[in-house]
């Protein structure tokens, strides 16, 4: 059921962790795969190389209108539709609220919340043009339950749930809208803690034991993605190991 043989899906954040793992993924079972890159252009370049004609890059900041309106126009125009988005770029940055300042917070909920807005603003007409199609938004335990010291990055992925309940059934019944919740993910983002003195008190907290990999991420986001999964929208799909049991 997990098949994109003739399907194209648009990937933020897509030269590296997660993302770059949903865009080999997809790739693999058979979709053309746009994905955004912005500081990562190596990464990028070499994903291209690495997938040939099923990939190709963008340089698109996910807040810039501009960029990411191209971003979708162009993958459209160069394989004439758009089936699949995930919205998965993003950065997770530590700060107590005393200490956060208006710059910090903007840059974390633009990113997270408002990059999201912006693939579904350009994403879902196209995806309507093709007949309809798929949503995977990357959200974040922390969006359930919060984070300390991460506040700003919680707010903007609890955000990021509400608003894709209220896509679902906005979107409906053509464009499927849902989420994976990840945990703790074994990327570039979460290496300082996972490689320090943190580890062992995070690897007793998953019941399964382990942290998960990238891969494991971009299978949830695939299953969402595919028609295995046509009768499910507006879900919360956790991918945390059972450290995070909300249902």
């Amino acid at each position: 059921m997990m098949e994109f043989e003739g399907k194209v899906a648009l990937v933020t954040g897509g030269s590296r962790g997660i993302g770059a793992a949903t865009v080999r993924l997809l790739a693999g079972l058979g979709a053309k795969v746009g994905f955004t890159w912005t500081a990562s252009e190596a990464e990028a370049r070499a994903l291209e190389r690495e997938l040939e004609s099923a990939a190709r890059a963008w340089r698109a900041d996910a807040r810039d209108t501009d960029a990411m309106r191209r971003f979708v126009e162009e993958a459209e125009a160069e394989w004439g539709g758009v089936d699949v988005l995930v919205a998965n770029a993003g950065v997770w940055k530590g700060a107590a609220i005393e200490a956060m300042s208006i710059e910090e917070w903007r840059e974390t909920i633009e990113i997270n919340l408002t990059g999201t807005y912006v693939l579904c603003r350009f994403g879902i007409p196209a995806l309507r043009r093709r007949g309809g199609g798929a949503v995977v938004v990357v959200s974040s335990t922390a969006g359930q339950r919060g984070e300390a010291g991460h506040s700003h990055y919680a707010a903007s992925k609890g955000a990021q749930i509400s608003l894709v309940k209220s896509l679902a059934v906005e979107c409906a019944p053509d464009v499927r809208v849902n989420a994976v919740a990840p945990g703790w993910v074994d990327t570039d983002m979460s290496a300082a803690p996972l490689s320090g003195p943190e580890r062992d008190a995070i690897l007793r907290a998953i019941p399964l034991g382990r942290v998960a990999s990238p891969d494991d991420v971009a299978r949830a986001i695939a299953f969402l993605a595919s028609d295995g999964a046509r009768h499910i929208t507006g879900e919360i799909l956790n991918v945390n190991g059972g450290s995070v049991l909300c249902g």
